[in-house]
């Protein structure tokens, strides 16, 4: 290799991203290498995140911790995408109202997905402690839509 092209090859290697390049030819070899500024990432470099405790707060003269709640209630899902009816039309009565008890198969409320109208019904029965989503709100897969005290 010339000496021209040795210096075209260091211009090159410098404008490129590349770290390490090594190249033989017959007798010929050479090997380029960069060093960065930054040192090399070890694991003992990241930090570890100290633990947490609870943070507890006094609201009225009363402590509240603000830990989260491990308790998991009971719901009824939505069992698709779409977009949620608690009425069969507007303006009437809504299938469910809180403190209401219901029976497995009722049901409590309308999901429309393309443009068609799904009854949703309970899985169980149950009584109704909250209504989570709003008369037309868009809803998920998954996503609470009451919640309710399994009977």
């Amino acid at each position: 290799m010339k000496k021209e092209e040795i210096k075209d090859l260091m211009k090159f290697f410098e404008d490129t991203g590349i770290n390490r390049l090594r190249i033989k030819e017959d007798e010929f070899e050479i090997e380029l290498e960069k060093y960065s500024e930054v040192p090399e990432f070890t694991p003992e470099m990241c930090p570890t995140p100290a633990p947490q405790a609870p943070i507890n707060l006094v609201v009225n003269d009363k402590t509240v911790s603000a830990a989260p709640a491990s308790v998991k209630k009971d719901s009824i899902d939505s069992p698709m995408v779409g977009t949620f009816y608690m009425a069969p039309t507007p303006g009437a009565a809504p299938f469910v109202k809180v403190g209401q008890t219901v029976r497995k198969g009722s049901v409590i409320g309308i999901i429309e997905a393309m443009k068609i109208m799904n009854e949703i019904e309970a899985e169980f029965d149950c009584k109704i402690t909250s209504i989570l989503v709003a008369d037309g709100q868009p809803v998920e897969f998954g996503m609470p839509l009451v919640e309710v005290e399994k009977i």
